[in-house]
């Protein structure tokens, strides 16, 4: 690739990034759902409510998030809704390993199409103090699934992690 093409790579990813801020998909308050768990990154202010509807089969059927944050934490929780719903739990849960190892750069181009949009976030791992903010909804999402919880009987507070560092 030539500069000129990063340069491309690079206007598209911002532009994505700041489409996703401006205009999330998925911002608001869900009516029932199956899962309410917050997520906070208590070093910049990042705070989401996240929130999954999952049916009788596993299958994500619907999500959404509210709260604040900088465009960053915003802009990664509409792009994972985008590749979760849909999917199963296993998916979702394959989808944020996948993240996880593309911030901490193991993933390659070709295994990372799987993430869609959220491949946008790859360059993030270049900048350690933003690498908490993309990565505050897929830990959430994380907690949500793997301990089955919601709002009231935990938090997810992401900073301490391995990939948080």
């Amino acid at each position: 690739m030539d500069g000129l093409e990063i340069m491309d790579l690079k206007a598209l990813y911002q532009e994505i990034l700041n489409e996703h801020n401006i205009n999330p998909n998925h911002k608001g308050v869900m009516d029932n759902p199956t899962f309410t768990l917050q997520g906070v990154n208590p070093s910049c202010g990042d705070n989401i409510y996240l929130q999954l509807s999952i049916d009788e089969n596993g299958i994500i059927t619907d999500g959404s998030f509210n709260g604040s944050g900088c465009a960053i934490s915003q802009a990664s929780v509409d792009m994972m809704l985008d590749c979760v719903i849909g999917k199963t739990k296993d998916e979702a849960m394959r989808l944020n390993e996948l993240f996880m190892d593309m911030i901490q750069g193991k993933a390659s181009d070709d295994q990372i199409e799987d993430l869609d949009e959220a491949a946008s976030l790859k360059n993030i791992s270049f900048m350690p103090a933003r690498v908490k903010c993309a990565v505050l909804g897929w830990h959430t999402m994380h907690e949500m699934l793997t301990k089955s919880v919601s709002e009231g009987h935990g938090s997810a507070s992401h900073c301490g992690t391995d990939s948080c560092k």
